[in-house]
């Protein structure tokens, strides 16, 4: 009998933790949402509670391949494209694009998480782990959202706390 992995984001801590059952088998540095916690669209807040991988996309692309709208544009983001477009909102090298399970919480209506487009992403090797600077998604450094991306499969559960 296998046990299943599930992922524990903490926004109190800004961590994210890769779980085997009660086993954490890897914990990660993150940024979630300058707004803090919240489920409503608009809001630009990381939505708690019990969600779902639902899409992987990404895979085979280089570390810091650029997408948008959830496309590869061809462009690598490397430290000149970052000083360039500081304030841009980078989603790089992996998308874990995650769907609420809770009606009413994240799921349906206006706080629905995959109508949101939050994800799990990579960005910008110069933009700072642990501290809340995200617009809703949880970002992590490159390599760590490569590695992560590689040890999940769809339908892994995400659960995230404050």
């Amino acid at each position: 009998m296998s046990v299943s992995r599930s992922i524990l984001v903490r926004l109190s801590d800004q961590s994210l933790e890769l779980r085997e059952g009660d086993a954490v088998v890897a914990t990660y540095p993150v940024s979630t949402a300058s707004r803090g916690a919240g489920e409503l669209e608009g809001s630009y807040c990381t939505p708690r509670g019990l969600h779902v991988v639902r899409d992987k996309i990404g895979a085979g692309q280089p570390l810091g391949a650029v997408f948008r709208s959830r496309c590869p544009t061809g462009e690598v983001c490397d430290a000149d494209a970052y000083a360039a477009h500081p304030d841009r909102d980078w989603i790089l090298t992996r998308i874990l694009w995650l769907s609420g399970l809770e009606e009413g919480r994240n799921l349906g209506g206006r706080c629905d998480t995959y109508a949101r487009y939050i994800y799990i992403h990579g960005t910008p090797d110069e933009e700072p782990m642990g501290v809340a600077r995200s617009h809703g998604c949880i970002r992590m450094r490159n390599r760590d959202v490569a590695e992560l991306f590689d040890m999940v499969d769809e339908g892994t559960i995400v659960r995230i706390v404050e």
